[in-house]
């Protein structure tokens, strides 16, 4: 579980998280949704330790994180997987050896051994015969694929995933929040996804915080979530829905 207590977070003296208090549950797909600038982005950034926050506390279970030290923090780093938005492959490297980054990077393994793991998170997200190919020759599915098991080649803790499904066409992106929410309850993961893709938003939202202007504007599940006496939760589903609407096949 990660805990978030009264977080604040400032830029150039403007503030863009106010007094953020949430949980976020292992084993389940936790959602963090808003607008463009809203501070959804900043939040998870402050929680995942890439931007230093300037009041409240940060759990990772029973561990002060944002208050450790650089070392500290490090070995809790290391039970982190991040997906980033693009996927953030490097491009002068293999799938194999984009996967394997993290394993040379963090631990003493042999060769055999992490190689071995690779091959393992790349058969569980269903990438095979494709160890030896380059990020420019995989498709925007593939890659996001090839970055999911690279994310979880240290078997983390805590995965973070920031927009997973920016730049997929809808059935692509249904796929990729399919196998997010399979590997978090396979591995009872501490996940937390950025994102404003309603249809993630229903699919697999468990557990949802809706940030608006750097507030905790509601929180709920997927179940509630369309029920809402959030005026601007509602605003938000509203111009999410139209949104899809007029890009569908025939509208444009």
């Amino acid at each position: 579980m990660i805990k978030v207590i009264n977080l604040e977070k400032n830029f150039n003296g403007k503030c863009v998280l106010h007094d953020i208090t949430v949980s976020f549950e292992s084993g389940k797909t936790n959602l963090v949704i808003g607008r463009s600038g809203s501070g959804k982005t900043v939040l998870v950034k402050s929680i995942a330790g890439l931007h230093e926050p300037d009041k409240g506390e940060v759990w990772f279970d029973d561990v002060l994180f944002n208050k450790l030290d650089f070392n500290s923090k490090k070995e809790i780093r290391k039970e982190m997987g991040m997906l980033f938005q693009g996927s953030a492959l490097f491009d002068s490297l293999t799938v194999e050896q984009n996967v394997r980054f993290p394993l040379d990077m963090f631990t003493d393994k042999g060769l055999e051994e992490k190689t071995e793991r690779v091959n393992f998170c790349l058969n569980r997200v269903d990438i095979k015969n494709a160890n030896h190919l380059y990020p420019s020759e995989l498709s925007g599915g593939m890659k996001k694929r090839v970055a999911i098991a690279r994310a979880i080649a240290l078997n983390p803790k805590y995965l973070f995933c920031d927009e997973p499904n920016s730049g997929l066409d809808p059935i692509t992106a249904i796929m990729i929040d399919d196998l997010i929410r399979e590997l978090t309850e396979e591995y009872s993961m501490t996940t937390i996804i950025n994102t404003h893709d309603m249809n993630s938003v229903i699919e697999i939202g468990e557990n949802i915080v809706f940030i608006s202007e750097g507030y905790k504007c509601w929180e709920g599940n997927k179940h509630e979530v369309l029920h809402s006496d959030c005026e601007l939760l509602n605003e938000f589903i509203f111009a999410n829905s139209m949104a899809r609407h007029l890009l569908a096949p025939g509208k444009q």
